[in-house]
C-alpha cells in the first residue's frame, strides 16, 4: 500500500512523520510526506488559550483527510482534541517517549532561589504549576517550534522556558535539558504520537493498528478521558498522568488556577483490567472537589 502522510513543518511534526514513514517501510509499504501549515504554526503573535486552544494544530490536516489530499496525519497525541469530527478516526497511538517536562535555564538553576525570576510558557497548565511552587516568579508567553523557543531564551532576559522532555530528545537535543520536572503533572497524551485516518478507512485502518502500543494507549487514553470528562480543552490548567506499574495503573491528575493559587490533585490506582473508567472516574472526584470553577475561570480569562 502508498500512504500519503500529512504532516506539519516544524522540525518536531517532521521527525513524527519520518518515524512512521519508517514503521510503514519495515512492514513493506511505501508513503510520501504532504506537508500542510497550521493555524498554529502560522500565527506566532497570539498565545494559544486565546486562538482556542483546541484544534489550532490539528484541523488543517483533519481537513486534508476528509478532502482525500492525505490517507494520514500524524500528531502530537496532546494536540489532538478530546472530541473529533464523526468522520475521522485515531486508529494508532505509538509507544511514549518521556512524558515529563523539562526545565530549560538560560544560566543554570541558581534563578530558582531567587525571589524574582522570569519563565517563559505559552501553556497554561505549565504556567499554573510553576506558580503553584514559585509565586513570585513572572510567566512570559513563547511561542514557536523547539529550536525557534530556545533561540527566543538565548536572545531574552529570561531565566528559563518550559519543554516537553519528549521533542528534546527527538531532536538530539536533550542537553538543553537542566532539569527533569517530575513534580509537574504533564498535559494528558504528552509525549505519545497518534496517527488519524477517515473513520470508514477500513484497509488504512487495519493496518495503523498493527503499530499501536498497547500500554501507551491505555494510559494516554485514560489521561484524554480525565481532561474531557472535565471539558478542558487544551487551555485550562489540567495535568494527567497515568503509569502501568506490574498489573496496576496508577493515576495522578491536577487542576488548578491559571495563577496556580488554588490546586485539586487526584491520585488513584486500580488493577489494570479494571482501570478503563479510571481517568472518568478522577475527573468525577475533581469536580466534586470545585474543578469546574477553575476550569470556568480559566475560560473567563481567556476572553479578557
Amino acid at each position: 500500500m502508498h500512504l500519503k502522510i500529512g504532516s506539519r513543518k516544524s522540525k518536531l511534526a517532521l521527525w513524527q512523520a519520518q518515524h512512521v514513514a519508517t514503521k510503514l517501510n519495515n512492514l513493506g509499504h511505501s508513503s510520501e510526506l504532504v506537508l500542510i501549515e497550521s493555524e498554529g504554526d502560522l500565527v506566532l503573535d497570539t498565545p494559544l488559550p486565546l486562538m482556542g486552544g483546541k484544534g489550532v494544530f490539528t484541523k488543517a490536516l483533519d481537513l486534508a483527510i476528509l478532502d482525500s489530499s492525505i490517507d494520514i496525519a500524524v500528531h502530537s497525541f496532546k494536540d489532538i482534541p478530546t472530541e473529533l469530527d464523526h468522520e475521522l478516526t485515531i486508529a494508532a497511538i505509538l509507544e511514549r517517549e518521556n512524558p515529563r517536562d523539562a526545565l530549560v535555564a538560560k544560566k543554570g538553576l541558581e534563578f530558582l532561589t531567587l525571589a524574582q525570576a522570569v519563565v517563559a510558557t505559552s501553556s497554561n497548565r505549565r504556567k499554573a504549576q510553576w506558580l503553584n511552587r514559585y509565586p513570585h516568579h513572572q510567566i512570559v508567553d513563547i511561542r514557536g517550534n523547539v529550536p525557534t523557543r530556545l533561540q527566543k531564551l538565548n536572545d531574552s532576559e529570561w531565566d528559563a522556558t518550559i519543554l516537553a522532555c519528549a521533542g528534546l530528545i527527538r531532536l538530539n537535543m536533550e542537553t538543553a535539558i537542566s532539569q527533569q520536572m517530575d513534580w509537574m503533572l504533564p498535559a494528558p497524551a504528552q509525549g505519545a504520537v497518534a496517527i488519524m485516518c477517515h473513520q470508514q478507512n477500513e484497509e488504512v485502518k487495519a493496518l495503523l493498528k498493527s503499530l499501536e502500543h498497547y500500554p501507551t494507549a491505555l494510559c494516554t487514553t485514560i489521561e484524554r478521558d480525565f481532561l474531557n470528562t472535565l471539558n478542558g480543552g487544551c487551555s485550562a490548567p489540567i495535568g494527567a498522568y497515568a503509569q502501568l506499574k506490574e498489573d496496576r495503573l496508577h493515576f495522578e491528575g491536577v487542576v488548578l488556577s491559571c495563577d496556580g493559587s488554588q490546586k485539586i490533585e487526584i491520585s488513584l490506582k486500580e488493577h489494570v483490567e479494571q482501570a478503563n473508567n479510571l481517568g472518568r472516574k478522577a475527573a468525577q472526584i475533581a469536580l466534586n472537589k470545585g474543578a469546574a470553577a477553575l476550569i470556568e475561570t480559566a475560560q473567563d480569562e481567556k476572553y479578557h
